[in-house]
């Protein structure tokens, strides 16, 4: 039974992934190389969630592959967490021109996607990279965010797209490059974030 249900749930993942490649449901599509899904597992029940693809992401059609992600990965390493052992995606799955911020019309556009794969991955906690990130996550829990300040190393416990989960609000890793004193915090948020009761997910 357990082995039916995660064949189910990915090919729903799949099936998802696929709609997401070949999305046109705002501008976005008209720039992209490659649509940016997400990958990973849900060995530790966890979700990270971005701002929106970059360049190297968007030439390879992977998540957090390039300079940020180098950091993501290796910061995750440093707690003894490898990158196939959660599920990595963004609110926005097309990169933005220049790498801009994405506009509330992308973000909304895209949203459907990531509620869905929350719906069909449950993970018990969803950790949100960046501003953009934890306002549009925390909003679905009735939160309002305007500040990441105002959130950042805090976890909210709520429902999302169906799903009894934690947010937990950290800095992008794209802000930790261009300031290096937030490395600390990133760091510690992340070892708080993966503390906390997640035994192995099963």
């Amino acid at each position: 039974m357990v082995i039916y249900s995660e064949y189910t749930h990915a090919v729903d993942l799949q099936e998802l992934h696929e709609q997401i490649r070949n999305c046109t449901k705002c501008p976005l599509h008209r720039h992209r190389k490659n649509a940016v899904p997400g990958e990973g597992g849900m060995k530790l029940g966890v979700m990270l969630v971005g701002e929106a693809p970059g360049a190297v992401e968007d030439e390879q059609g992977r998540p957090f592959v390039g300079p940020a992600g180098q950091l993501l990965t290796k910061s995750l390493s440093q707690l003894g967490v490898h990158r196939e052992d959660v599920f990595i995606t963004n609110v926005v799955k097309c990169r933005p021109p220049e790498n801009r911020t994405p506009r509330e019309d992308e973000v909304e556009a895209c949203m459907p996607y990531l509620l869905k794969q929350i719906e069909i991955l449950k993970p018990r906690r969803v950790v949100a990279l960046g501003l953009v990130s934890a306002v549009a996550l925390l909003r679905h829990m009735g939160r309002g965010v305007e500040r990441l300040s105002d959130v950042r190393g805090r976890c909210f416990k709520g429902r999302i797209a169906g799903i009894e989960l934690e947010v937990c609000v950290t800095y992008h890793p794209a802000a930790v490059l261009r300031n290096p004193k937030l490395r600390g915090e990133f760091q510690s948020d992340l070892a708080v974030f993966f503390g906390g009761g997640l035994e192995r997910y099963f």
